[in-house]
């Protein structure tokens, strides 16, 4: 990406910087460096700098793009299909559109409460770039990289009139929400369908206990993870809601109530990592036999080969981190395909985990505000074709618009509770039947006090069974941001499948059971106001939402069966509107727009 620098401006301003090159870093280090650079507080831009002075400029402002998705020294796939660059050869007019796009990233992340217009971006960089601030700005602007959420400022760009067409949104989650604003952003006329008494989807945030100890618990999507890229920490800024790091601290008991040793869980956890890295190289040799092969046999099968976690804590203890592995993909490592188990990972967002003071409800009903959403009305039938949809629920009521935009749960696809007519075609239901979905369950319980330590906000518990390593594997205390001494135990892999079916006065009694076999006579009998079970698998609505890539499952099939069967119809999407038109990109079968996962 090197080649001369440009020419000085004529106007006094400064020429667009030279791009970054990757470097090494340390992560807490680029951490520093990123909190230091988006807090609220930058100082302002001095015009007249130095050339070193801008090329430190310039890298920065590359890392802040990097930390948010974008390659640091080329363009993203959808960024070259827009044809942002021209001619798409030149080699030196796509250095410099990165370099300014890198910049407007980087000043929009730097105050999110306001509304960044192309003119602020004119001031700080030579007249010369002018058209490739406008390919920029235009290209963020309508793939909601920038000026999007709640602050004020944001919601006063909001265009009068919408005249651009009229647009259904199926769901009033995160996904359905984001959607709504963004295309009320745009112009277009929009009603959400909600078939729940209130918005959120999977995120509900409740208030459990009695006078004198409420709290409130997050019973669904609890987790922020990742916060650099993220679009719900830009919301949590935008509203000044604290966040709260989720610690590193995690103390493991064994099934006895001890502690686990510290060396032997170094020991083991190096172990796990190892079963993986040797299950890539596994898919590797295979090819695409791989497709037919689960994440769960292959590991299994590791194990006996290298002879790996023999005695029975080190059984124990893998077993755990494999119960951390089926939470962290929501399902059953022997439904996981070993091809495409981490398909995902290249979209993770980097930075720290957090939870949200107060709840995630707060996210909710600030993306509620100024947008058009019935509630109870649970969509039945969509019928499409002829250039206008039409939308049905239950109880017969008829809605009609130009385009509908369904974000209702892989589960709910997967049950026909929506009817298509026509039918949608056969290479389509054949991908939503290929994907998995998973499930995670939870036990909430609310405690007179912290008795398990301030300073933990995740504790794991060793199991013997093996069939059950995933119940209250993994317990998350929420009081620095509930109200209240609030623990919430999961339940993950095949143990959450049995949780659906077991008798929840005994699943009580269990998870009371193994909090008093660590921490002895301190944990007392929980009144019936302070604990509540969640099952997601018995909501409807819900459809276990959580999807995951299955054996015998092609991913380029996936994707490619999508995009083309039904965004050309452009009555179902997962995708993005732009000012005035539907644009289509590949999708990931985990993303979820924004992004929360429990």
């Amino acid at each position: 990406m090197d080649h001369p620098p440009p020419p000085p401006p004529t106007d006094g301003r400064r020429p667009t910087r030279r791009a970054a090159k990757r470097t090494n870093y340390d992560e807490s280090v680029f951490d520093a460096l990123l909190h230091d650079h988006l807090g609220d507080s930058r100082p302002p831009r001095r015009r007249n700098r130095t050339a070193e002075e801008r090329q430190r400029e310039t890298e920065t402002e590359a890392m802040i793009a990097l930390s948010l998705g974008f390659p640091i020294d080329a363009l993203l796939d959808a960024e070259a299909a827009a044809g942002v660059v021209h001619p798409p050869g030149d080699a030196a007019a796509r250095n410099d559109y990165i370099v300014v796009r890198n910049h407007i990233l980087a000043r929009w992340r730097a105050n999110v409460r306001s509304y960044l217009s192309k003119s602020e971006i004119k001031e700080t960089v030579s007249r010369q770039y002018d058209h490739l601030i406008s390919s920029a700005y235009d290209f963020l602007l309508e793939h909601g990289y920038i000026n999007f959420g709640v602050s004020p400022a944001v919601r006063a760009q909001f265009l009068d009139e919408h005249d651009k067409g009229s647009v259904i949104i199926v769901g009033a989650g995160l996904a359905g929400l984001a959607a709504a604003r963004q295309l009320l952003s745009f112009g277009f006329k929009v009603l959400v369908l909600e078939g729940r008494d209130r918005p959120g989807g999977r995120v509900y945030t409740t208030k459990m206990g009695k006078q004198g100890n409420f709290a409130s618990v997050d019973l669904g999507g609890s987790v922020i993870t990742g916060i650099h890229a993220n679009p719900l920490g830009v919301l949590a800024r935008q509203l000044g809601i604290p966040l709260h790091k989720i610690r590193d601290y995690c103390p493991l008991f064994r099934p006895d109530g001890g502690h686990v040793d510290r060396s032997l869980d170094v020991e083991v956890d190096l172990v796990f990592n190892k079963l993986l890295e040797n299950a890539a190289r596994l898919r590797e040799v295979l090819g695409e036999s791989a497709d037919g092969i689960s994440l769960g046999s292959a590991i299994d099968r590791l194990q006996l080969l290298y002879g790996a976690a023999r005695k029975t804590e080190e059984r124990e203890l893998l077993d755990w981190h494999l119960a951390n592995l089926e939470y962290a993909n929501a399902g059953c490592l022997s439904d996981l395909s070993l091809a495409h188990w981490d398909q995902d990972d290249p979209y993770e967002m980097g930075g720290d985990h957090c939870f949200l003071a107060g709840g995630n409800w707060r996210l909710i009903n600030a993306l509620c505000e100024d947008v058009p959403v019935l509630y109870k009305k649970t969509v039945t039938r969509i019928a499409y074709g002829g250039g206008f949809v039409e939308v049905v629920v239950a109880g017969g009521q008829v809605f009609q618009a130009d385009m509908v935009l369904c974000t209702a749960p892989l589960g709910v696809l997967k049950s026909g509770a929506i009817k298509f007519d026509p039918e949608l075609p056969a290479q389509k239901l054949q991908a939503i039947q290929r994907l998995g979905f998973g499930l995670l369950n939870k036990v909430a319980m609310i405690f007179p006090y912290v008795f398990w330590g301030e300073e933990i906000d995740t504790f794991g518990c060793l199991s013997r069974d093996r069939s059950r390593r995933g119940e209250f594997f993994l317990f998350y205390g929420y009081h620095t941001v509930s109200g209240g001494a609030v623990l919430i135990a999961l339940v993950a892999g095949e143990a959450a499948l049995s949780f659906e079916r077991s008798d929840p006065v005994a699943s009580l009694h269990s998870v009371l059971g193994i909090l008093r076999g660590f921490w002895k006579m301190q944990v007392s009998m929980v009144q019936k106001e302070f604990l509540c079970l969640i099952r997601f698998k018995q909501c409807v609505q819900d459809g276990v939402a959580i999807p995951f890539v299955v054996v015998h499952t092609l991913m380029s099939e996936l994707a490619h069966r999508v995009v083309i069967t039904i965004f050309s119809q452009r009555t179902l999407g997962v995708g993005y509107f732009s000012q005035g038109k539907l644009q289509i990109e590949n999708i990931q079968p985990r993303c979820m727009v924004p992004s929360l996962a429990v």
